[in-house]
């Protein structure tokens, strides 16, 4: 994949989000680590309380969903902001999944791509490698 100068790469879980922005020129990749952004869980929704047992059989999963709508509010507010203009996202495909849910319409528009890995724990050298072989 060729990542546009400029982008912003989110590379998310249940749990943590890594910002960076891609300082190299086309098609290169320079990934340049943002400040963390704090992200505050968001509860998902009204809707979210009928859900069958099965669907969320845990605290932990819950947690990990308000973490997810939290990243997809962020995301939302960077693009709607005009902060993002190109926008790459990592996740693990559940979380990946939550935050689809919440994305805003505009999002979708600055979206370059979807990496469905957990790459929060890797180093950067993994990303940016992750990134060039999609």
């Amino acid at each position: 994949m060729i990542l546009p100068h400029g982008a912003i790469v989110a590379v998310a879980d249940g749990a943590t989000l890594k910002l960076f922005r891609n300082q190299g020129a086309e098609p290169a990749i320079d990934l340049v680590a943002l400040a963390d952004p704090g992200i505050q869980p968001v509860n998902s929704g009204s809707g979210q309380r009928h859900h069958d047992a099965n669907d969320n059989p845990d605290n932990d999963r819950r947690a990990e969903d308000r973490f997810a709508a939290g990243v997809a509010e962020h995301l939302n507010r960077l693009v709607l902001d005009g902060k993002a203009e190109k926008l790459l996202v990592i996740a693990d495909p559940r979380t990946l999944g939550e935050l689809r849910k919440g994305f805003h319409a505009s999002v979708a528009g600055k979206l370059v791509g979807e990496l469905s890995k957990n790459l929060v724990a890797h180093p950067v050298q993994d990303i940016v490698a992750a990134i060039r072989a999609a």
